[in-house]
Order: C-alpha cells, then structure tokens, then sequence
C-alpha cells in the first residue's frame, strides 16, 4: 500500500507556506512626504487656507499649486478661515484632516467656535464637517473660548480614532487638552469630550507620538513664578503608558529656544522615511521661520535648530508620507509636487498625466522640445532644466514623453543622462533630435554625440564611444560652442541629413548608417540670414523650411528653399521672443493632418525664467502661398 502521508506532507508544507507569504502584509513604499500647512506672509485675508507641499527627502519642500489654497478655507469652515491642520494617514488606508475652525485676520482671537474634520481617500477629494463645541455640547462648553490646534491619534486598543484639542473658557485662563472618539465616518464625536491632559501651567499645540510602549505628548507649555507670572516658555513633553494619562510632565523643554527671547509653537513630530530618525519641527512665528531638531529616542535632541528649505512661508502645520502613486494624483490635481516624486524610475513604471495648457509639464522644467511621429502616436524628447529659479544652464540628462491626443501624455523613465557619454566631459546635456531610434544630442563644447535604443521610450546608450561631430568640423567658427543643436531630417528619398551649429549653420549628409558623415560639412549662408542657433529642417508641398533661432533675446525665424541644400529665401520671423526666456528652440511636426510647433518658453510660475524653462505647443498654419502664419503663443495650448 502507498504511504499517502510521505506523499500529501510536502504538499501541505509548501501549500501552507505559499498561503502564509500570501498572507503577509505587504510593506508601503513611502517616497516622500507631504506637509499640511496655512501661510503666514502672504495676503492677511487668505492666509488661513488649507495648503499643501511635497518633499522627497523631508526638509527640501516645493508647495503645491504655486503656494494658493488647495482647498478654500470659505467652503469647509463656519469662519471662512482654517489653523493648524494636522493630517493623519490612517490604518484603514484613509486619511484624516483636522483644523482650527477660525478666521482671525477678520474676527481676532477673542473666540473661535470648534473645528474642521476631514476625511479622504486619496488625498485629492475630501469631505468636510464642522464641529461646535458650544453648540453640541452646550452642558460642557457652553462658555468655551477657545478650541484650538486639534489633533486625530488611533488609537490601536480600541480601533478608534482620538481627537484632541486646546480647551480655554472665557470664566477661566486655563489650557487644557480635551479629546473625543471620532465616530465612523469621522463627521463628529462618539460621545462628548473629556479632558485628556492637563498640564501645570496650561498648554497648546499637542502633539502624541507613541514609541516603545509609551505615549509622548509635545506641547507648547510655560512656567511660571510663586506670583503666576510666565518667565518661560517653549516645546515641554509629558509621558504615559496609556493613552488617556495619567501624563507625567518632564522637567525642562526639548527646543533650544527655551533660555531665549525666541519663542516657538506649533510643535509637531514626523519621521523620515527609512530611517529611525525623528524630527521635532516647531513654528519660530514671531521671526517667521520654521525650524527643526532631530532625535532617535524621543528623550534626547539636537540643539543646535536647522531650517527647512522651501519656497513658501508656512505657520503650524504637519507632515506625513507618501507613496509615488499619492505625489502623483497630488500633482495631476494642484501641479508644483516635487519632480523626482512623480518620475518613473523603474523599467515598466509610467506617469500619465493632463496637459493644462502652456507649458504642458510643470512638474519639470523642459526644454528644447524634439518631435518624433510614430504610427499614432507623436513623441516628445526634451531637455532637462534641473531646478527652477536657475542662475546657468544646469543639465544633466534628457526626458521623454508621448501622446496620441495631445492632451493626456505618458512620462517614462530617464531614457539617457550625459554621463553615459564617457567622452562628454562637459557634463552638459544639451538640445538633442531623435530620429527612429537614433538620438543625436549637443554636449557644449565637448561635441555632438549619437546614441541608439531598441524603442522610442530607450533606453538609448552611446553608439560611437567618441563624437560625431566637434568644434574641428565648425571651420568657421572660433567659439568653443559652435557644436551644438543637431536637428535630423530624413527626406524623402531616406536620405538623412544632419544640421547644427551656433551662430553659424552647419549641415552634412549622414550615412544609411546613422552613425557616421558622409561627405564634407558645408555651412549654409544666405541673404537676411542672422543665425543664432537651433536649425530644423521641415518639408511641406514639396517646399523645404529651413526654422531657427536668431538674434538674442532669440526670436524664430524661416527661410524656405527648393532642395534641401538651398539656397534658401528668407521669409520673415515666424515667433517672437517666447516669455520669460532669452531662449527659444522649435521643432514642427505633422501630426495626424494637423501641424503643431513646440517650443519653450520660462512660464512656470513662480521659478520659471532663462535657465529653467518649459515646454509649450501650439498650432501651425500656412498661408496659401506656402509661407507660414506668425505662430500665436497661448496660455491655453492645445485644446
């Protein structure tokens, strides 16, 4: 007889272990962080709005959608105004948003009515309700002052989530926290709130952070003389190994500010991704900074403050992490999050995304736009301006998008970076062309190089090792960067031809090969001709249209010819000085029979300018004669 047992157990054994993997949790991947805030230099009467900023590493932060409200205070408030939002990623995969319900640049501090709660799914659409005190819970806090800074906790004992808060009555001075289980849909409280901690000498701006089983409570606190007069303030902690206290209030104050004239509020703790780092950032509002210190035990800091950097001026606020996915919808709602949060990085990864006009990407600064027609689908190779506000061209890879309705385009992965060009020490990666799969690009004074990829999205590698054009095929030029803007066209025939060049124009044939020059380089000249810079070459009703940058700050001009190596007649300027940039460099492209002219321009609001600029596209048109219409430059783009 067989022996069914020796059979059936190893079965059992690899079944049972393939359902427990299956079973395990699986660990977010957080890649930034998200900071909740209101603003404290900008117009007094829209300061108290709910806005927001990323970070990929935690204390370099870009706000969302130029540093305007991403949600208005007027339409989730009783008091048109909102302070202090703390925002809590929960354990049931929402998020939790709460608010100080209060508009003080129009009704002063003498009293606010309660607070906001908010829930969402996504980060993008939340729903709101407001919560008095007073009104709800007239038999407590009929004569409530304050309910300031409130905070949401979970609590994992009891599967709820806590919401605590600054109490003040008008009958007495006295801060006190108070707290309340918010109810299912977090629209109120489950029952009415009781008091959590009270501190010695009164507090505001709780903030709970559990660790190693016990409880810490950050608050702003004081201390006072024998008289009750206050002679200290700053960040104090209390301790508890539970929840609702007994809190034991340590001796001292945790931020370095305490023995100062200095004074902070608006503490609150977060810690950085992938690490067991904790940083305790506090509001120095008086001076309109907003400062940090570190710890990785709660108990012990940093003294010596840092500043976060940033490009808004933010009053207590909170901070969160995010996964890729969470930057992404945060930037296809609001645009500004940071770009190395959106940008795929692995092979297969994808960001898709709405063009909202010129420029059609804001979450990076492009430039010197390629267009490539394949099939249905129009493809679009840039340059990289790295950050905003640039004082020099700063580039060190190229970007690659594409689109088959020229609204809603696909990024993929960096498809090439200068540095994969050994012989490019420069280390500059300027304005390139592909053509079908040949990617030639401009490197300053170090050449023009040629890579190759498999598929238009790349990724593309070095197909020579060494240059295929340098300053030695310039004959007439004596500056170092001559060599620069290749631009292909590949006539009719499949002859391909190459053209380049900086205040001089260049041209050759290329070889069936893509790599290689067939022939002399000959240079084109001719009457009214002002090069500056950036050819390209385009065909239409048998015409050639020889497009490029001229005079400084650049305007594009055309001149048209008969074959492809002329000679060519100046017709005129085809489209003025782009805004905000000295420079301008087109591509035109056919595309599903209609004509589109991409450019850039330094239109990103607030940072955008010459060395950080982006990518706009509008329609072309040509006359009946065959010239072509003056390019109207829009905001709204392409509809």
């Amino acid at each position: 007889m067989m022996n069914l047992k020796r059979i059936f157990l190893p079965f059992i054994i690899v079944f049972a272990n393939s359902v427990f993997a299956q079973q395990e949790p699986v660990k977010t991947q957080f890649e930034g962080y998200l900071f909740a805030y209101f603003e404290g230099k900008s117009d007094p009467m829209k300061r108290e709005h709910l806005r927001f900023a990323t970070s990929s590493v935690g204390l370099k932060w870009k706000a969302l959608n130029n540093n305007l409200a991403v949600i208005s205070s007027d339409t989730i408030s009783s008091t048109g105004g909102i302070r202090d939002p703390h925002l809590l990623r929960g354990e049931d995969k929402g998020f939790y948003l709460v608010a100080t319900d209060m508009k003080t640049f129009k009704d002063g501090w003498d009293n606010n009515p309660g607070i906001v709660m908010m829930y969402s799914d996504n980060l993008v659409d939340w729903k709101h309700q407001v919560i008095n005190l007073e009104k709800s819970y007239p038999k407590k806090f009929k004569n409530v002052k304050w309910v300031w800074a409130p905070q949401t906790f979970y609590d994992t004992k009891k599967g709820k989530y806590l919401v605590y808060f600054t109490v003040r009555y008008h009958h007495n001075d006295k801060l006190d926290f108070y707290a309340a289980y918010a109810n299912k849909d977090f629209t109120g409280f489950e029952s009415e709130p009781k008091l959590l901690f009270s501190p010695k000498y009164g507090g505001i701006d709780g903030d709970i952070i559990f660790d190693k089983g016990v409880y810490h409570f950050f608050y702003k606190g004081n201390t006072k003389d024998a008289a009750g007069k206050e002679f200290k303030n700053g960040i104090k902690v209390a301790t508890s190994a539970s929840l609702w206290g007994p809190w034991k209030e340590n001796e001292g104050y945790v931020d370095s500010y305490a023995d100062t004239s200095t004074v902070v509020e608006g503490s609150s703790i977060f810690t950085l991704n992938n690490s067991d780092e904790y940083i305790l950032m506090y509001d120095v509002y008086a001076e309109g900074r907003y400062e940090f210190q570190r710890s990785k035990d709660l108990s012990s800091f940093t003294q010596k403050p840092e500043s976060f950097t940033k490009n808004f001026d933010p009053r207590h606020g909170s901070i969160i992490s995010i996964t890729k996915e969470e930057a992404r919808n945060l930037d296809r709602k609001w645009g500004g999050v940071m770009p190395e949060l959106v940008q795929p990085t692995k092979k297969n990864d994808r960001y898709v995304f709405q063009s909202k006009g010129n420029p059609i990407i804001t979450h990076h600064y492009t430039s010197d736009p390629a267009a490539l027609v394949i099939n249905d689908t129009l493809w679009m190779y840039t340059g990289h301006d790295f950050e905003g506000g640039q004082r020099d061209y700063v580039m060190r890879d190229w970007l690659v998008y594409s689109t088959t309705d020229m609204k809603t385009w696909t990024e993929y992965p960096v498809p090439l970076k200068v540095v994969d060009f050994e012989w490019a020490t420069s280390k500059s990666a300027f304005a390139g062309h592909v053509a079908e799969y040949y990617w030639y690009i401009s490197t300053n004074w170090t050449g023009i190089g040629v890579a190759v990829a498999d598929r238009p999205e790349g990724p593309f590698k070095d197909a020579l090792g060494k240059p295929l054009l340098t300053n030695e095929d310039c004959f007439a030029s004596t500056h170092s960067w001559a060599c620069i803007d290749p631009a292909i066209f590949i006539d009719d025939d499949g002859t391909p031809w190459i053209f380049w060049g900086n205040r001089e124009c260049y041209y050759a044939k290329l070889k069936d090969n893509m790599i290689e020059i067939d022939g002399d380089v000959k240079q084109i000249n001719f009457e009214g001709f002002s090069f500056t810079e950036a050819p390209w070459v385009h065909k239409y009703q048998g015409k050639y249209y020889l497009t490029y940058a001229t005079e400084f700050p650049e305007k594009i001009a055309y001149a048209m010819a008969d074959i492809i190596e002329g000679p060519y007649e100046y017709k005129g300027i085809l489209n003025e000085i782009a805004g905000n940039s000295n420079t301008n460099h087109q591509s035109i492209v056919e595309y599903k029979g209609e004509w589109y002219f991409l450019y850039h321009n330094g239109g990103i609001q607030t940072d955008g300018g010459s060395y950080s600029r982006s990518v706009c596209i509008d329609r072309l048109e040509y006359n009946e004669d065959g010239t072509i219409k003056r390019i109207v430059m829009t905001s709204e783009g392409i509809q």
